[in-house]
């Protein structure tokens, strides 16, 4: 069980809704989908499971120390931290996982095998329901995960699909997060006034909040890269989308 969210997430989250309601133009309310409103250690569980299983008959000794891995609160950003966590330092047998998960989790079909963040869904709907058009801002990329990507958010519910509603995924997986985001926030400018950004890297966060002083810029709690910076002055964390 969770603990209840703190007065300050409640707060925060509240003031989103009311800046949306408020506001005189379009505003926008901007998300980033793994880490933030997605929980995508599950796609990791799956992959490392059906290694496990393609393995057994080969390597009983590797299968039987990844299969230890049941829970998703085992699982760090790292794939190499998480086999390590497993008691697996062979160099072979981490390059061997490492290429299964790489061949797999950056695609359409795996992306479906995520969950979303506590709150989520009520909490992008209730955005949506006060005037805000959702821009769906992510580091997936538009050839390997676009169809996956729009399948997960109809799935769980999400709103996608409807006038109010724009996707924005990387041309290619090769440019940099951070980057494309940089990138990317400018552009919105076309669709209405950034009034509230989400993310789980810090340095996303800090990017948006340099180009949108006024936007309220709002960090997800969960996992991020090791070595993050730290957030700015002025981000707001909460660790999940809970209002009450």
């Amino acid at each position: 069980m969770r603990p209840p969210p703190l007065p300050h997430q409640i707060d925060v989250l509240r003031l989103v809704i009311d800046r949306v309601r408020d506001h005189q133009s379009v505003p926008l309310v901007a998300f980033d989908l793994d880490g933030t409103l997605f929980d995508n250690r599950h796609r990791t569980l799956r992959i490392v499971q059906e290694f496990a299983q393609s393995v057994s008959s080969t390597d009983p000794e590797l299968s039987a120390k990844l299969s230890r891995l049941e829970d998703v609160a085992q699982i760090s950003y790292l794939l190499s931290d998480t086999v390590r966590g497993l008691g697996i330092e062979h160099s072979e047998a981490l390059k061997a996982i490492s290429s299964f998960w790489r061949d797999r989790f950056f695609t359409d079909d795996y992306c479906l095998f995520d969950r979303a963040e506590v709150g989520a869904v009520a909490f992008v709907r209730a955005c949506y329901e006060a005037g805000a058009s959702i821009v769906y801002l992510t580091g997936r990329d538009v050839p390997a995960m676009l169809l996956g990507t729009v399948r997960s958010l109809r799935d769980n519910g999400f709103p996608i699909g409807v006038a109010g509603i724009h996707l924005v995924l990387k041309p290619d997986a090769s440019m940099p997060d951070e980057a494309f985001k940089r990138s990317a926030l400018p552009s919105l400018d076309r669709a209405g006034d950034l009034v509230a950004f989400f993310d789980n890297e810090p340095a996303n966060c800090n990017v948006c909040l340099a180009h949108s002083p006024e936007c309220l810029t709002i960090l997800l709690d969960t996992q991020h890269v090791p070595g993050a910076p730290p957030a700015d002055r002025g981000v707001q964390v909460v660790t999940d989308f809970r209002t009450a």
